[in-house]
């Protein structure tokens, strides 16, 4: 049995180990971003990066992005329907229960009341390597009608906010995604769509 003293010191920048070592970034959120949105424009859509560097508790984020949504609506700026919207980077969550999910339900959860009666509005966030959290599932939809289609089933978005549990809220409404494993990983990515 060895000792924590025996093993060798982690190595240093410099360190000759690192000689033979390159290093190449073949993708990036901003680039996944960009490519979600050129793709958009070729189905007819208008299309918005809202930015790349999303942070910060994943329902305040989800929150955010539902104001600014409305906003939007209202406005006409700085696009008009059809359109999406895209948003990246990576949400924290700040466990407060014992349920299920990850940082992309919890953003998805917490717009779902914003988002009610909101009429043809889709938001869609996802986990680049297709999984979220502890989680089969990538993420979430919402729509301007999840609201109303939880209450029919007993599902309050807050409780499960309440026990970190957007699994089983979304999965009862089949609006968990589940891709599976990409092979993949830029972060998260956030779509916001107007029909």
């Amino acid at each position: 049995m060895r000792t924590l003293r025996e093993e060798p010191e982690t190595p240093k920048p410099g360190d000759p180990l690192f000689d033979n070592v390159q290093n190449l970034l073949v993708g990036s959120n901003p680039q996944a971003a960009q490519s979600a949105l050129k793709q958009a424009s070729r189905e007819g859509f208008s299309t918005h990066l809202l930015q790349t560097d999303l942070q910060g508790e994943a329902r305040e984020v989800g929150k955010s992005i539902a104001k600014n949504l409305r906003q939007i609506l209202q406005t006409g700026k700085p696009v008009t329907r059809p359109f999406c919207l895209v948003a990246g980077g990576e949400t924290t969550v700040t466990i407060r229960g014992n349920g299920r999910g990850g940082r992309n339900q919890e953003l998805a959860l917490a717009a779902v009341p914003d988002l009610a009666g909101l009429a043809d509005v889709m938001l869609v966030t996802l986990a680049t390597d297709g999984e979220d959290g502890p989680t089969d599932a990538a993420g979430a939809v919402v729509t301007a009608e999840t609201l109303k289609q939880g209450q029919k089933l007993d599902l309050f978005p807050q409780t499960f906010l309440d026990n970190n549990d957007a699994y089983h809220y979304f999965d009862p409404l089949g609006d968990l995604l589940k891709p599976g494993p990409t092979g993949t990983n830029v972060n998260d990515l956030t779509f916001i769509f107007g029909f």
